[in-house]
């Protein structure tokens, strides 16, 4: 089979990887792909969110199944338009991508079947959400409705700093039109838990529990990225916790989604809270996580073409479905000054990987066969072992041989699920 991919991250590399490993995959495209992509798949310019341009591509090449991994094309409604043109997907319709596409639409959807979540209040004036700001009890979360990079949730600890995001949001308009509505919530405490799950409509088969670290400096200092690492499996998600979750928020959602007419098939994300008073639902993205993709992938040992396949199909089983009782961790090396100002085209030198080891390359370009970084994250080096403790010295190890000038990562990633385990 020809297989497309769409995007041009670090997650799609984690993918196609993946993909790779199934007998019946013969080729893969990539829209766009990166530098390092390249190596795996046949890359074309051609922007995730350019519809017609990917209308187009697909014309000219024969492709029989496509895996849309980033937000804004679910969001767009590109599997509509494949599925249309007679290209069988992997992600949702944009009927269902909306429950990353609006946190308006997740959160009523949660209030009105009983899903755990924050206790919110949602508003389409500024002048209403400043308000209603000026006593409420601090801290507080502040949400843009729509996409906005990872970058849309912020905490605030004071009516000043409320003001501030609220006007940044809702006047200065720094997320576009995501932020003509904002959610305030109540804000949450506890630990963590990002939960990737495939489903076809149906049935729910979490995969392997995640921790993300998304500040930019060690001891989770400095500011919110797109994600400087993770391991996996997230100490933190015990089986009874898992349980819960499957009975009071997975299956729950699946059926919400069913019964508004939205039936959602693909990898839904679960971003969870583990609040002393149970598990609840922080969010929802309708798509592989990123970084949580390059530590959950390397452990599955299913096909995942094969997996995607019954998952559009509507006939996802638990039987598909094997992970390896080992751990991995992803180490971000993000370009210095990351997510802020930072300079790249720096020439990437890249070790050889062993057994068991993987770069995952984000943002580079390949010219004259060499690497050069082209994001502020530049790759992940990860590493899967019998135990976190292992799958961390060997992630470090892996990360600590590329070169490429200006590169930083954070130094503690895995330390607080070590901490968790009592392995510090």
């Amino acid at each position: 089979m020809n297989i497309l991919v769409i995007g041009g991250g670090g997650r799609e590399h984690a993918v196609i990887q993946c993909l790779k490993k199934s007998p019946r995959v013969e080729k893969i495209f990539a829209l766009p792909g990166n530098g390092g992509i390249a190596r795996d798949a046949e890359c074309y310019p051609v922007k995730a969110t350019d519809l017609a341009g990917i209308a187009a591509f697909v014309r000219e090449h024969h492709v029989d199944f496509a895996v849309v991994t980033p937000d804004d094309p679910l969001v767009l409604g590109l599997v509509d338009l494949l599925e249309g043109m007679g290209i069988p997907c992997f992600g949702p319709k944009k009927d269902a991508a909306i429950i990353e596409g609006s946190k308006v639409f997740s959160k009523q959807l949660m209030q009105k079947y009983g899903i755990p979540t924050a206790e919110s209040r949602t508003f389409d004036r500024a002048d209403e959400a400043l308000a209603y700001l000026r006593d409420a009890e601090y801290p507080v979360v502040i949400k843009a409705d729509g996409l906005a990079l990872g970058k849309g949730a912020v905490i605030v600890n004071s009516a000043e700093e409320a003001e501030r995001t609220v006007k940044e949001m809702m006047v200065d308009h720094v997320f576009g039109a995501s932020g003509d509505r904002i959610l305030v919530e109540e804000f949450l405490t506890g630990p963590e838990v990002s939960v990737l799950s495939f489903t076809d409509g149906n049935v729910v088969i979490p995969m392997v529990s995640s921790m993300d670290h998304k500040r930019a400096l060690d001891g989770d200092l400095g500011l919110n990225t797109g994600g400087m690492g993770t391991v996996a499996p997230n100490p933190y998600y015990t089986e009874e916790i898992a349980k819960e979750c499957m009975e009071h928020i997975f299956l729950p959602t699946i059926r919400a989604m069913n019964a508004e007419g939205r039936t959602f098939r693909g990898c839904l994300y679960f971003g969870l809270m583990l609040t002393p008073k149970g598990p609840k639902v922080i969010e929802y993205n309708c798509r592989f996580g990123d970084p949580e993709t390059q530590v959950v992938l390397p452990l599955l040992q299913s096909d995942l073409l094969e997996i995607m396949l019954a998952t559009r199909e509507g006939r996802l089983s638990e039987e598909m479905v094997r992970f390896s009782s080992g751990a991995a961790c992803c180490v971000v090396l993000a370009s210095a000054g990351y997510p802020k100002q930072y300079q790249t085209g720096y020439e990437i030198t890249l070790p050889s990987t062993g057994e068991n080891e993987y770069i995952f390359i984000a943002g580079a370009q390949l010219r004259e066969g060499k690497l050069y970084s082209s994001g502020g994250r530049v790759l992940g080096a990860v590493a899967t072992a019998p135990t976190l403790r292992e799958a961390v010295g060997r992630a470090y190890a892996l990360a600590d041989k590329i070169r490429f000038e200006n590169a930083y990562m954070r130094r503690d990633i895995g330390k607080r699920a070590l901490s968790a385990l009592g392995e510090e």
